[in-house]
């Protein structure tokens, strides 16, 4: 696989700019291709979704295009996307239809190192809430717990496939074996995975899989994927005349068809990060995703190891812990300095990082870090390149 950075970061306006993005975690900048495909959309007729007229077509036609889409990327049904303003968003539209069916003495298993929006909706279910630790040691999200914690009373396990706050993957489908095997769901946050490693669904072993377009080039929508077969006993609190069939019914109000549109063209960018898989003109677009995001991946890793040997040489450094398996995203802090002056000087030199706890709330109060300010996060995205990586350390220095 051949992965070309420089002709990749053509396609993205905002690098003219000249600033330098390590703060993808938070959000990543929009490809040319996205922003085109939005603007198409607003300029094209479109009404909302029918059958009477061609603009009202085409509107059902954005929505089919960007449930494909996304389905190609994750490795899903289409007919199991359901659409929504943001990953929280949906999470809590989940949590609040599954917790309408349980009572305090079903449980639920959240875990320290997941983002808040796949924490709080959980412990505010009703449910009873277990936790999970994280080793602040190793990083790790140790699979052995879940034994313990999961049992006939289990009725969801929730758990990240990639920590937005060090980049740790923890042993998803392990976790996911535990949970089947005594009857519970899984949902799985993936917002910070899916830009940075080829997903499967059904290889993860998650019943929910929520990802935000904005972390993987789109706008700022989000997907929460099931099988159709999950979604067809759930009804939420929905308005009269809304769709009664899925996954519709789960979509409240008017779709925004420029960001589907968007979002179709992500996917169809990151299908394209591949030289090979540009020149292979008979592979479906699945395959072509699933090459387009193993070659970023790679990518991304030798400068992942470039950034921790620099950061490793710097005395002055300290990093979170990170697992071995880990997406490329580094949490530290320098020495004798507040996180929020590190990422304001950096910012001062154009160096975009993100500081704070990133919503991370479990993973900082557990680390005792989140009353003195939480880390600096430096997320290396596919079109940073070695000469950045460089540029940061040397900043740093």
């Amino acid at each position: 696989m051949i992965f070309d950075v420089a002709r990749i970061r053509s396609d993205y306006p905002a690098l003219a700019e000249g600033f330098l993005h390590f703060d993808g975690a938070g959000g990543t900048q929009p490809a040319e291709p996205v922003i085109a495909a939005i603007a198409g959309a607003m300029r094209t007729a479109v009404s909302n979704r029918g059958t009477a007229h061609e603009p009202a077509r085409r509107s059902g036609e954005i929505v089919a295009a960007a449930r494909s889409a996304v389905a190609d990327l994750v490795g899903a049904d289409p007919a199991g996307v359901v659409f929504g303003p943001s990953a929280t968003a949906l999470t809590y539209l989940v949590s609040r239809t599954l917790a309408a069916g349980w009572g305090p003495d079903d449980e639920v298993v959240v875990s320290r190192l997941d983002h808040d929006a796949n924490v709080r909706p959980w412990v505010q279910s009703g449910a009873t809430v277990r936790w999970a630790d994280v080793d602040l040691t190793t990083g790790e999200l140790p699979v052995e717990q879940y034994r313990d914690l999961i049992g006939p009373r289990t009725r969801l396990v929730a758990v990240t496939a990639a920590s937005n706050a060090t980049g740790t993957v923890p042993a998803v489908r392990e976790i996911a074996d535990l949970a089947h095997a005594a009857g519970a769901q899984v949902y799985v946050d993936g917002v910070h995975a899916t830009a940075h490693r080829p997903t499967d669904v059904a290889a993860l072993g998650a019943d929910f899989y929520v990802t935000s377009a904005y972390k993987w080039s789109g706008p700022h929508y989000a997907a929460v994927v099931a099988d159709p077969a999950v979604w067809e006993p759930l009804h939420p609190v929905k308005l009269i005349p809304s769709p009664a069939g899925a996954p519709d019914r789960f979509e409240y109000g008017t779709l925004s068809f420029e960001l589907l549109a968007g979002i179709t063209a992500a996917v169809d960018f990151l299908a394209g990060l591949s030289e090979a898989g540009l020149s292979d003109a008979t592979g479906d677009r699945r395959s072509r995703v699933l090459a387009g995001l193993a070659a970023a991946e790679a990518h991304e890793n030798g400068l992942l190891a470039r950034l921790l040997d620099g950061l490793a040489a710097n005395d002055r450094v300290t990093l979170c812990p990170a697992g071995a398996e880990r997406c490329p995203t580094v949490s530290f802090r320098i020495d004798g300095e507040a996180p929020a002056d590190t990422a304001r000087r950096l910012g001062e030199l154009g160096i975009c990082v993100s500081h704070g706890d990133y919503y991370a709330v479990e993973y900082f109060e557990a680390a005792g870090l989140r009353s003195t300010g939480g880390a600096v996060r430096a997320s290396i995205y596919h079109y940073n390149t070695a000469d950045e990586v460089d540029r940061l350390l040397e900043a740093l220095g």
